[in-house]
């Protein structure tokens, strides 16, 4: 190991057996022959951490560790690189000082899995895929070793901190509209919530082109929409009926497409409602575990209904692309890596405006 490199580092852990992480010094992994040793500049703290800390095993995959280190959105700089980097791999070229996004769950990419063969390479269950932070160890710490797959060049103009929560906040709602839902300028689009993901997606639609609307229970978020673009008119007022608004608006039969950032049974029933024929409902807000459908009526109006989960690296890289031009800001708070315990329960508990940042002692989120 370099002698520029520590042997030992601090860490916060998820042990299966306790719903409480522990910050502790564990040793400096090496840096893997197919990959990279990264030194953790800025990690995102999300509200998955809060389900990840909660599951004691009844959910626990083949490629899970015991323990492990939390931590899914991370930004760093390469400080050693692997011997077997395949030449063809994108992240070929990269440098001992490169910054790179680390996409957490970048799958096996063998073309006989399940899931990365058949465009799914997020879903992975491959032992040999990355799943870091979520049962691998990931970057709440100051260093992680990452496969070359997960390594995704930060272009100039990208800080740390907002690099980081491209890994997931930026990336899933990219691939939930762009990737997914294939929104395009044509189209007419109703969205449900404005939280991390809600307001970075409102960013991506208003770069799309779409006409759209918003709705949030807070008018905080939602002023925060019309200051990026959104018209104020489009704007259902905090606490007014969505599916009336719609009626009164005479907007009946022309909304396209619905995105979800909420996951309510409310938000679900209002999407039914207020969806044309023929238009689809995007699913990606997780706040209920499940919602009962207007299964006749959605048959009689040939609804799609469309569930997403994550993305892909191809997601990062745009996402990047938006915050490097200014067309994406992702709104960012900052705090030491030791106070981990407190910004997950600040976030969980709707104190944070946005998403939460976690920088190692010593370093700035500007990386």
């Amino acid at each position: 190991m370099s002698p520029s490199i520590p042997s030992k580092m601090q860490a916060w852990l998820k042990h299966s057996s306790s719903p409480d992480p522990q910050y502790t010094t564990i040793p400096v992994p090496s840096c893997p022959p197919s990959g990279f040793l990264v030194r953790i500049l800025a990690a995102g703290v999300c509200h998955s951490d809060v389900a990840i800390l909660a599951d004691t095993g009844a959910t626990r995959q083949a490629f899970y560790r015991d323990p492990f280190v939390l931590g899914h959105e991370g930004c760093g700089e390469i400080t050693t690189i692997g011997s077997s980097i395949p030449k063809d791999s994108p992240a070929a070229g990269l440098k001992v000082g490169d910054r790179v996004a680390m996409n957490p769950v970048a799958g096996c990419d063998d073309k006989a899995c399940p899931d990365c063969g058949t465009g799914f390479p997020q879903l992975c269950q491959s032992t040999e895929g990355s799943h870091h932070g979520l049962g691998q160890d990931g970057s709440f710490a100051q260093y992680v070793a990452i496969s070359h797959r997960s390594a995704i060049p930060v272009p100039a103009g990208v800080s740390a901190a907002e690099a980081a929560v491209a890994t997931d906040a930026v990336m899933t709602s990219h691939h939930a509209i762009v990737t997914r839902a294939k929104i395009t300028a044509k189209d007419t689009v109703f969205q449900f919530g404005l939280g991390g993901l809600g307001m970075n997606a409102v960013q991506i639609l208003l770069r799309v082109g779409c006409t759209l609307y918003v709705n949030d229970v807070r008018q905080g978020p939602l002023d925060e929409a019309v200051k990026l673009g959104v018209p104020a008119n489009n704007v259902v007022p905090v606490g007014t009926s969505v599916q009336e608004w719609v009626k009164e608006k005479g907007l009946e039969g022309r909304i396209d497409k619905v995105v979800d950032f909420v996951g309510l049974q409310q938000t679900f029933s209002d999407a039914e409602v207020i969806v044309r024929r023929g238009g689809t409902i995007i699913n990606v807000g997780l706040l209920e575990h499940s919602h009962k459908t207007n299964h006749i009526s959605n048959i009689v109006k040939a609804l799609t209904v469309l569930y997403t989960f994550g993305g892909h690296s191809a997601d990062i890289v745009e996402g990047m692309k938006m915050i490097a031009d200014g067309s994406l800001k992702p709104q960012v708070e900052t705090v030491a890596m030791q106070d981990f315990p407190t910004a997950l329960r600040d976030l969980h508990e709707g104190r944070v405006k946005s998403r939460v940042v976690l920088i190692p002692e010593g370093l700035d989120a500007e990386g």
